[in-house]
């Protein structure tokens, strides 16, 4: 249904790689419209970040247009209505009107349609079932109007059916409602999510992943996560104690002095310890950077106070490396009850960035002229030497640095 509701001032509407798309699909009485996010977006004045459209061309139409006219396409779902059409550097997903034949909550078979109607009963929420032609034009199928005036995130028709249809759509109420929704989670939707959520289970840890840390990442999702608790879905998703407290306190710290939102970190505060990081990690099939980065959070020997003196902080830095010092500063600031120490952790952060690693002024050859023979031992003399080094504050004193060495051979040789 035709709304009186315009996008056509939107810069991305009428960019020039998304004219070349549109104006291919819709040619020859072809039908094109955008759908879903980019849409949501342009109505709430947020950024728009990946553009969807939706067609009544089949799959192989879709990429004759595209390819008449110059623009490579990517064949990432055709059995479920999917091409992509890269326009300059740009994706656009063009997906072809469907309903569901069959679902067993993690793949759909579908049937292509015509029918607007039809395409848009199939989708999850409300506020994602909005369509805009190439003019601007608002279509909404259901009250995706209402509920995005109203910051209400709501499945289309019955909450139960939807996450039948697919289970992620759990996490995605959650996760969609952190970013759009206002005051509580539909009560609707949260006691389907409640009752269906045993069959988070059978979700892959990819797609668990993408949806979690999209979650952490909001701006306000500590709510969401208590939410999540408290009907039972998190426990499915993350292993023991969690640190709700700990985590409330990094989110707060990133408002009020506007850090960029860390999902990483955020899932590092919330867990308790290292099994319950190696168990996520393999669960959510975390990337081994995440999953390095998590385990240095909470099997870190180094002790991080807001009143380390510099050196103490040029010793922690040179032992960790600046990204973990600065990993272990948040964590323990959202420890620390003391709002007035906020600018002694904020000048441990500015002590890191600031840091460039020294290098030990001493070689190997430089051991081994020392009486050092080489193998094995070259390295212990180094390592001892180095120890020293660190605890002097990294002295470029030669004369000191030789004295030492030679303290150390005749200790060890």
């Amino acid at each position: 249904m035709l709304v009186k509701q315009s996008l056509q001032s939107e810069p991305w509407l009428n960019a020039p790689a998304t004219r070349v798309v549109m104006d291919a699909l819709i040619a020859d009485g072809g039908d094109a419209r955008f759908v879903g996010g980019c849409v949501r977006n342009a109505l709430l004045g947020m950024p728009v970040d990946d553009i969807d459209i939706a067609t009544s061309l089949t799959p192989g139409d879709v990429i004759k247009r595209a390819e008449a006219k110059g623009l490579r396409t990517v064949a990432t779902g055709p059995d479920h209505g999917t091409i992509t059409v890269i326009s300059g550097s740009m994706p656009f997903e063009v997906t072809t009107l469907r309903r569901d034949v069959s679902t067993d909550g993690r793949r759909a078979t579908v049937a292509f349609t015509a029918d607007w109607a039809e395409d848009a009963a199939r989708r999850d929420f409300t506020i994602n079932a909005l369509y805009a032609d190439i003019h601007g034009n608002v279509y909404d199928y259901s009250t995706g109007l209402i509920d995005l005036r109203a910051g209400r995130v709501r499945f289309i028709g019955s909450a139960d059916q939807r996450i039948a249809e697919d289970y992620l759509r759990i996490l995605r109420l959650f996760r969609i409602h952190a970013l759009y929704g206002r005051d509580e989670v539909d009560a609707d939707g949260l006691r389907a999510c409640a009752d269906a959520r045993d069959h988070i289970q059978s979700l892959s840890g990819e797609r668990i992943q993408r949806e979690m840390l999209k979650l952490l990442a909001a701006n306000e999702p500590v709510a969401v996560i208590r939410t999540m608790a408290a009907t039972g879905v998190l426990s499915q998703l993350l292993p023991g104690e969690l640190l709700f407290d700990r985590f409330k306190a990094i989110c707060l710290t990133d408002c009020d002095h506007f850090f960029n939102a860390d999902a990483v970190l955020r899932l590092g505060a919330l867990l308790s310890d290292d099994v319950s990081v190696r168990k996520v990690a393999t669960r959510w099939r975390l990337s081994n950077e995440d999953r390095d980065r998590l385990i240095h959070m909470h099997s870190n020997g180094v002790k991080i106070v807001s009143y380390l003196s510099i050196r103490d902080v040029r010793r922690a830095l040179y032992k960790v490396g600046v990204a973990p010092f600065k990993d272990l500063v948040r964590l323990r600031w959202a420890e620390d009850a003391k709002p007035s120490n906020g600018v002694q952790w904020r000048t441990l952060l500015a002590l890191a960035d600031g840091w460039v690693k020294p290098s030990l002024p001493l070689s190997g050859r430089e051991v081994m002229l020392a009486g050092v023979p080489h193998g094995p031992l070259v390295g212990r003399v180094l390592s001892e030497v180095e120890e020293w080094w660190v605890d002097s504050d990294f002295t470029d004193d030669p004369f000191s640095i030789a004295e030492r060495l030679k303290a150390v051979v005749q200790a060890i040789v």
